[in-house]
């Protein structure tokens, strides 16, 4: 009965179909969206705030890169977000733990993406940022356009999964048997193809498949695609810049 008076609903409850098959109610789904949005925002602005401390306080800087307790906490710092992944895929609708555990997930990835990038031009940091806000608002905009016409990007998930196992084997080849500066451009470019890919599919699965109580995962997945991305982009600029 829903389905047959879905124009009169969406007009009265002020929502939009995200794609043609939609089933669920559109303003539930548009609510949904709107919390990752603003969960993933506040995260990138709290990554944004303590990289640039990393970056422009010299003495904290210089802490990590000088002093062996520096070294410790900084092996610590790399460590702790996939140690936090852990208890948050157990509890991540267990309120207000979830959200603990995702603070400290972002947090010390946070200190771990200012320490990449202290040692980065400024001009590099830069580009990398523009370009990566550039990439994900145009392919947000594409997803939600490409969704309402009945497209769908669900099929991408084991092409992206391979390719992210090719990046990691090539990433350790690199870290063992170091292949100059092209390479490292190649890795960075074909990293950034691939996140950008995952940005793709995860909106994708944001519109359409990410049920309403894993929003504390669709925010984690998001959050990554995009700092990969940067990441990526960092790479890429820094090579090529050197």
């Amino acid at each position: 009965m829903w389905s047959q008076v879905t124009g009169k609903d969406d007009v009265e409850s002020g929502g939009r179909l995200l794609y043609p098959a939609m089933q669920e109610r559109p303003e539930l789904r548009w609510a949904f969206i709107r919390k990752i949005y603003s969960i993933v925002t506040i995260q990138l602005l709290l990554s944004i705030a303590i990289a640039a401390i990393v970056v422009t306080v010299h003495p904290v800087r210089d802490f990590f890169a000088t002093s062996g307790a520096g070294l410790a906490i900084y092996i610590v710092l790399l460590i702790t977000p996939f140690v936090a992944l852990c208890p948050l895929y157990y509890y991540y609708q267990k309120h207000p733990l979830n959200y603990f555990l995702l603070g400290l997930f972002t947090v010390s990835l946070s200190f771990a993406i200012g320490l990449t990038c202290a040692y980065t031009s400024g001009k590099v940091i830069l580009e990398s940022a523009i370009l990566t806000a550039v990439v994900v608002l145009s392919l947000t905009l594409y997803t939600f356009w490409a969704a309402k016409r009945g497209h769908d990007f669900n099929f991408l998930g084991p092409f992206l999964f391979c390719a992210v196992m090719v990046l990691i084997l090539f990433s350790l080849i690199q870290m063992f048997f170091p292949l100059g500066k092209i390479s490292v451009m190649i890795y960075g470019g074909l990293a950034s193809l691939v996140f950008s890919g995952y940005i793709l599919y995860d909106t994708d699965n944001l519109i359409k498949r990410y049920s309403y109580d894993e929003y504390i995962w669709a925010s984690v997945a998001l959050y990554l695609d995009i700092i990969n991305l940067f990441l990526s982009l960092l790479t890429l600029f820094r090579a090529a810049d050197n």
